[in-house]
């Protein structure tokens, strides 16, 4: 296989699509006071017919010390294993929503400013990426999205917004606390003419803390630190009263250390996009978005002995080269002021490869492989919204999307003789996807009735198709044969809004055919077909499709004012997910899914008493399982948070963060030995934040 194009062959690239899209426009790109909803059109949050959380300013000054970890304080939100972006390897940086299936490819499209957050190669999400003191705010459509999105938005969407380059401002926000954590993030506006330069950046670092849990830690463990760093620029220009452009160019380091002496991962990224917006008349307006992405990941993987005294090296992934490349064009017209149609295209190729040495063994690796392939995707889609009656609004949509596979390819070989081992290359695969969406919204007198379904789908990753992988003694084996996911969704959702209150409760149905599966298939010692040998204590899984799950549920949801200054809300998720039929596997019928607690609940207030402001938090999370045979069980756990800020004069302020404020003990892992890995123990942070 070729190398993957180079930095500067991607931005070549993205320079041609926009000399592609230029010959249309835009206007400045802001977030105006409504929901940019699952459309990809702005309108009232009453008129969307699937379940919206949206965040503003809360999510600075929310008692955690990352991004991941402050969207958690919606129950419907939840990582892969527990663990936010502070300690968590990258790959298992998933994101799911309502429990769909979470796993580190996630099932849920994230998006910063349109673009796919997820990673080109296995679906997981950088959050460290994303800007947090200059985020202009986040969206998150639990069940909806598939149909204007497409691929991945099985479980809904999330989007980020960040702050439009519209006048001069500037932000500056620095924080220092336990286990030597330090960061800090500025963000500089300035106009100059009809154009508008912004400038972000963020360092961050920690020493981090020791991931297995007291009683399993052993001499060879190690504090998990992690430092990145990142600058995003931008440049935007009114061309017209009617078109403006604005382009954006980001580069991001990241390197971790995951627990042990060789176990380490780095990233590095390029990224580049143009973003056009314009307006005919006033009934009619579009965008055009073009991006590209070349990043480059590396890991180690290691295999540590009974006493933890001791690791051997169990694969060195010493290069994944990936790229993306994409457009999108979305018009809206606005037919009467009241009835609305969205309609758009959009494209994205994804190309990437695992290269890594494996089969340690007299204090070398033997054998090298290289595994991977490329993807494309290109869909339209068509929806339109209109009131029935004073009080009932309708909405109905299609999406449909092609797909294609190609250079599908394992190669392994000895490493000393070059002898090959294994040479598989695999048949391209194509498919076509329907994803229809529909929804009514009934509203009256503070009242207001939604009811929604979508179809959806979503094709494993490349990481997924291609790549085998080994974390201790538990050995996945990859899948090329791996069938297209597809989910089936529905809600209904009640809601009351008085001046000093709202009530709110969401029932929800999904059934997802074919998802993609980490399933137990033998227990070690010994060797096995399709995994090899499996030591003693270990397990031997593949990757497979299972027939169906189904998870279905409730959302619950209230706040209140009870006074001027004071704020308090209280939400509940109860999701009962289950395997329902694999004919793979018959005996995980009837399990519970992995990683999927039943219970969750979000307890939260904001008081503020003259400059002090005080915003504690208190999450419970229930009992989940580790494994797809619910034999490994992570305990429930009760976590209080604590935010205290003090306003020093307009646009400045010192503030304390305690993140997990008792020091509880949260199970993130339990491998079918015994050993437990933990969450972030007690955390606080002290800083400052200006603007100006």
């Amino acid at each position: 296989m070729s190398p993957p194009p180079s930095g500067p062959a991607v931005l070549r690239r993205c320079v041609a699509l926009f000399v592609v899209a230029a010959t249309a426009g835009a206007a400045q790109i802001t977030l105006p006071d409504l929901i940019v909803r699952a459309t990809r059109q702005s309108a009232a949050r009453h008129q969307m017919p699937f379940t919206v959380t949206r965040l503003g300013a809360e999510l600075r000054t929310a008692p955690a010390a990352t991004l991941d970890g402050a969207l958690r304080g919606v129950p419907g939100f939840s990582l892969f294993r527990r663990s936010d972006s502070f300690s968590a390897n990258p790959t298992a940086q998933g994101v799911s929503l309502r429990g769909l299936g979470p796993s580190g490819a996630s099932r849920s499209l994230v998006l910063l400013d349109g673009v796919p957050l997820n990673d080109p190669f296995g679906g997981w999400v950088a959050w460290s990426k994303v800007p947090r003191e200059s985020l202009a705010g986040a969206e998150l459509v639990r069940g909806g999205g598939a149909t204007a999105w497409g691929n991945a938005a099985l479980g809904g969407i999330v989007q980020l917004f960040t702050e439009a380059p519209d006048h001069a401002r500037g932000r500056l926000a620095a924080a220092y606390g336990e286990f030597a954590t330090h960061q800090a993030e500025f963000s500089l506006s300035q106009p100059a003419g009809a154009s508008t330069w912004q400038l972000l950046g963020r360092d961050f670092a920690t020493d981090g803390f020791p991931l297995v849990a007291p009683e399993d830690r052993g001499p060879i463990d190690r504090s998990a630190a992690s430092e990145h760093r990142w600058l995003t620029g931008r440049w935007g220009r009114q061309l017209t009263p009617d078109l403006s452009v604005r382009i954006t160019a980001r580069t991001y380091r990241e390197e971790r250390s995951n627990g042990t002496p060789y176990q380490r991962n780095t990233t590095r990224e390029e990224f580049v996009s143009v973003d056009l917006l314009g307006r005919r008349d006033r009934h009619f307006t579009w965008r055009a978005l073009a991006y590209a992405q070349d990043q480059r990941f590396a890991s180690t993987f290691s295999s540590v002995n009974a006493p933890r005294t001791a690791e051997t090296p169990a694969s060195d992934q010493f290069a994944v080269p990936a790229t993306a490349v994409g457009a999108t064009w979305t018009g809206a017209w606005n037919h009467d002021g009241k009835s609305l149609t969205s309609a758009g295209l959009d494209y994205r190729r994804v190309r990437g490869e695992t290269r890594e040495n494996f089969s340690f063994s007299a204090g070398d690796f033997t054998r090298q492989r290289r595994a991977g392939g490329t993807q494309e995707l290109a869909g339209a889609f068509a929806q339109h919204e209109r009131p029935l009656t004073d009080r009932l609004r309708a909405t109905l949509g299609g999406r449909l999307d092609y797909w294609r596979e190609q250079n599908g390819h394992r190669h392994e070989t000895e490493r000393v003789t070059g002898n090959v081992l294994r040479h598989e290359t695999y048949a391209g695969r194509d498919g076509i996807e329907f994803s229809p969406g529909a929804g009514l919204v009934w509203t009256a007198a503070g009242w207001q009735a939604r009811v929604a379904a979508q179809h959806s789908f979503r094709r494993p990753t490349l990481n997924e198709l291609h790549r085998p992988f080994r974390v201790g003694n538990v050995i996945t084996e990859a899948n090329a044969a791996l069938e297209t996911e597809h989910a089936t969704s529905a809600e209904f959702g009640l809601e009351y809004a008085h001046p000093n209150f709202t009530l709110g409760g969401v029932l929800f149905w999904n059934d997802l055919r074919d998802a993609v599966g980490n399933v137990t298939l033998f227990r070690g010692p010994g060797t096995f077909p399709i995994v090899g040998f499996v030591p003693a204590g270990g397990t031997g899984r593949q990757r497979l499709n299972l027939d169906r799950l189904r998870v279905q549920g409730i959302e619950l949801s209230a706040k209140w004012r009870p006074a001027t200054g004071l704020s308090v809300s209280a939400d509940y998720l109860y999701s009962d997910a289950t395997v329902r039929a694999t004919a793979l596997a018959p005996g995980l019928v009837g399990q519970r899914l992995a990683q999927v607690p039943r219970h969750s609940t979000a307890l939260g207030a904001e008081w503020h008493a003259g400059r002090l402001t005080f915003a504690p938090r208190l999450r419970l999370i229930g009992r989940q399982f580790e494994d797809d045979e619910n034999q490994l069980v992570l305990g429930a756990a009760v976590i209080a948070d604590l935010g205290v800020s003090y306003r020093l004069h307009p646009g400045g302020e010192v503030f304390v963060t305690a993140e997990n404020l008792g020091d509880t003990r949260l199970e993130t892992g339990r491998s079918p030995d015994g050993l437990v890995n933990t969450g972030t123990p007690r955390l606080v942070l002290g800083g400052f934040r200006a603007t100006w």
